[in-house]
């Protein structure tokens, strides 16, 4: 940002006077702003090796990297000219090998290669373009020069984040923003979008963005870029090949796929051609893009060129294809697979840096300068063994910029990567790019190792932004079946509803059963610790033991046990393993949630996750009033589920998710409530009408006392209250009449007759069979009821995740029904 003089380059300028005139406490508080919303909209990257769990925030700063449009132009055209030089290259890597027989490239360098592809070779892919997508890696040294530290040709990442930090820095700088006019990023997305679209030759092509998973460091970008372009996000296992065509999984059935944009490594792609311990990728895929039936961006193989070693031999490859001198050059390299090179490597190995020549396991970069006398004797003879699998560079001394701290601005160095797209003539590049710097105590730039990113400014002056990028003409077919979701999407859909009803179930359940510990008698004469107690032990969460302990231990019993319930993640009953669950359903469903229902969430994990068990059993106040946070909070979760879902089958299955839950929590409740005699049993009736959220309904209706007749005509076999089971029987027999039709057309499936049967049995039985108690003391018809009932819910389960989920057989249900 500064001469040697101290004062600002020139095109720092207005950035630098707008800091200075914000002082360091404004800039704090746009970074707190900063924070709120990356949290909010849940934007993350994944740690694998992080003990503490692999998910974290991503680390944004405030202040950006600002670029002059002249030092663009120069990086722009370096770039397309670097991504159209490694194009030629693998064209001929993976046809007619030219540049290798004819020595221009060293043999080794391809066929050592573990990332060049046997099985694809003679591949054509569509229109000679391999390099849909391209990234390099810049460094800018003190001297103002910039760099090509590493290409990335197979799967590059980055471009999701630079569109997040981009919304996030205009948002908390709009001011900044606008008088700095900066180039948007609006153009490079949309002819990325018409790229990839343009790649099939069929009208409304179906594209998706095949992902290795949530375990993904980048999965975030992931479902971020399907949601923004609108494409389907899929795994490996929402994939099948068949008669060489792919077909995407969905609920309605297989589904034709045109376009996948990858974005996972080459050799996980295909488990029968490539990588056979694949567990990602789609059998057959080889075959299938082979026979030129899906286009695959980036093409398979792309990776061999990620090899550091190709950066000695670029500059003649690129005088040999293109006839011009590269532009920007790459970063000293040296490959130790030739005699003169090795000697000059091993005549100055502290100076450099040796790194593999290609990825294999359990190798990584060495730094000689600091190594000891043995450990750099054991490097010089392994390179003298293999010379051809190191590669040795400069060392880069970084340039750096202005970082925000916590003590002020500091200088941090840097990298900048950046981007360009094939957009069916030429490539485009992404104005700006992704900044990301290093931590205080080092100068190695990473964001696993606690580094950060920036927003990249480049300032406006002759934009080719006003330039409408290439159309592509897409008709627009009304048949075309948008609804037609994969079953992995539904599958999580109707996790993500059951978990959260789980959740607000929980909620309810302890927030009715915490004014008991306190001596709170919000239930009617008769609460007390023995009817919670007796309560938790009818639904087993309790052994029958727990009540014949003394009161004073009894109390401290609960009141931890309750505390568990609300905090514990180990514990499968708890609030905290049902909202981790819940959190992972939605995690894969990030590309169909909205922002504000991810914010939603995002809330609700961090109010039930700041407490332990030990701080509650001392504060049951603020206990109550977290879980009545947690009821308004899940409110408006489902609110906006309902509201901002599209009424297709996801939104169904979502629906059908909750509907099951409700239906088996309340059954469930009732059959634990009404066990008690019934000179004991109006504190239970009180308190399941608090739990169901009915005790208004009930007074309003039955202007009496309390009798279990009444209340169980209101909680089951009512069907316009929307907690009772005959309700939830009613919803659920909507929903799966609406769900695609089964093969066997003409009969009803047998999801329909389970719901149909267990709503029958509700509606068929005597409110005064019910109520009828035994000698024992037992009601065997509510009993048997609520048993059948839960039962035909259970099977209901099982026959719709193996109809549309799973996709198996159900011998042992259709035989029964």
């Amino acid at each position: 940002m500064l001469r040697p003089s101290g004062l600002p380059r020139r095109h720092w300028r207005t950035l630098a006077v707008s800091i200075a005139r914000m002082g360091m406490r404004e800039v704090t508080r746009c970074w707190y702003n900063g924070q709120q919303l990356i949290q909010s909209n849940g934007i993350t990257y994944n740690v694998g090796s992080d003990p503490r769990g692999g998910e974290r925030p991503w680390p944004l700063d405030p202040l950006p990297l600002a670029l002059d449009r002249g030092e663009w132009r120069q990086i722009e055209r370096a770039i397309v000219q670097r991504a159209t030089l490694l194009n030629h290259v693998l064209g001929d890597t993976y046809r007619e090998r030219k540049i290798v027989g004819e020595r221009h490239l060293p043999a080794a360098l391809l066929f050592d290669n573990p990332n060049f592809l046997r099985p694809c070779v003679s591949i054509a892919p569509p229109r000679g373009i391999h390099l849909h997508t391209y990234a390099a890696d810049l460094a800018r040294s003190p001297d103002g020069r910039w760099w090509v530290v590493s290409d990335r040709t197979q799967a590059p990442s980055g471009i999701g984040y630079t569109l997040e930090n981009r919304l996030v820095s205009a948002r908390i700088l709009p001011n900044m923003f606008r008088q700095c006019q900066v180039r948007p990023l609006t153009r490079f997305f949309e002819v990325k979008r018409n790229a990839l679209m343009g790649l099939s030759q069929r009208d409304n092509p179906r594209v998706v963005l095949l992902t290795s998973g949530p375990h993904s460091e980048t999965y975030f970008e992931h479902s971020f870029l399907a949601g923004h372009w609108g494409f389907t996000l899929a795994e490996g296992a929402d994939l099948t090949v068949r008669d060489n065509r792919v077909y995407l999984k969905t609920l309605a059935g297989l589904e034709t796929v045109d376009v996948i944009l990858r974005r996972m490594d080459d050799a996980f792609c295909d488990p029968l051609e490539l990588r056979g311990d694949s567990l990602l990728g789609v059998p057959g895929l080889v075959q299938a893009v082979r026979s030129g039936a899906v286009a695959v961006d980036n093409a398979l193989g792309s990776g061999a060129l990620e090899s550091p070693a190709h950066m000695a031999f670029l500059p003649g490859l690129c005088r040999l294809l293109l006839g011009e001198d590269l532009l920007m050059p790459s970063v000293a390299t040296w490959w130790c697979g030739q005699e003169q090179p090795r000697n000059y490597v091993l005549e100055h190995l502290d100076e450099l840096v040796i790194k593999p020549s290609f990825p294999r396991y359990g190798l990584h970069p060495e730094f000689p300068g600091g190594m000891d006398s043995a450990a750099k004797e054991d490097l010089r003879r392994r390179i003298q063994t293999r010379p051809e699998r190191f590669v040795a560079q400069e060392k880069v001394a970084l340039s750096v910029a202005p970082v925000r701290t916590d003590t002020g601005l500091a200088p941090r160095h840097i990298m900048l990567r950046v981007f360009a797209v094939w957009d069916g003539e030429s490539y485009t590049v992404m104005p700006g790019g992704l900044t990301r710097f290093s931590t205080e105590d080092t100068s190695v730039v990473s964001m696993q190792l606690g580094g950060g990113s920036k927003d990249t400014w480049v300032f406006d002056g002759e934009s080719n932004d006003a330039v409408p990028p290439p159309a592509v003409h897409i008709p627009i077919d009304d048949g075309f079946p948008r609804t037609h979701l994969p079953s992995r999407i539904a599958d999580n859909f109707f996790w993500l509803g059951r978990y959260a009803e789980r959740v607000e179930s929980g909620v309810r359940l302890v927030r009715a059963l915490l004014p008991a510990l306190s001596g709170e008698e919000d239930f009617g004469r008769a609460a007390s610790l023995e009817t919670v107690t007796r309560l938790l032990t009818a639904m087993n969460y309790l052994a029958p033991d727990v009540s014949h302990t003394s009161l004073g231990n009894q109390c401290w019993q609960l009141q931890r046990f309750l505390s568990e319930m609300v905090y514990d993640p180990t514990r499968v009953y708890a609030l905290g393993w049902n909202l981790k669950q819940m959190r992972r359903a939605a995690w894969n469903l990030r590309a169909q949630l909205s922002s504000d229902t991810w914010r939603v969430l995002q809330q609700l994990e961090t109010d039930f996750s700041g407490g332990t068990p030990v701080a509650a059993e001392r504060h049951i106040a603020a206990e109550m009033a977290l879980l009545d946070r947690g009821i308004v909070t899940l409110s408006a979760f489902a609110g906006l589920l309902m509201e901002n879902t599209t009424r297709g089958h996801g939104w169904r299955f979502l629906d059908i998710g909750r509907r099951l839950e409700r239906s088996l929590q309340m059954a469930e409740l009732l059959r634990s409530s009404m066990a008690e005699d019934p000179e004991h049993l109006e504190p239970y009736l009180q308190m399941m009408l608090y739990i169901a959220d009915s005790s208004i309904t009930y007074r309003t209706r039955y202007f009496t006392e309390l009798r279990p007749d009444l209340v169980l005509e209101l909680l089951l076999s009512d069907e316009t209250n929307p907690r009772s089971v005959a309700f939830q029987l009613t919803t659920l027999q909507k929903h799966v009449a609406k769900l695609p039709e089964h093969s066997d057309a003409g009969r009803h499936p047998l999801e329909e007759r389970l719901i149909l049967k267990a709503l029958t049995a509700v509606r068929l039985v005597e409110r005064e069979d019910l109520v009828r108690r035994d000698a024992a003391g037992e009601q065997p018809a509510l009993q048997d009821l609520l048993q059948h009932v839960k039962a035909d819910l259970y099977d209901f389960s099982d026959a719709l995740t193996a109809q549309y989920l799973s996709h198996l057989p159900m011998a042992r249900l259709t035989s029964s029904y």
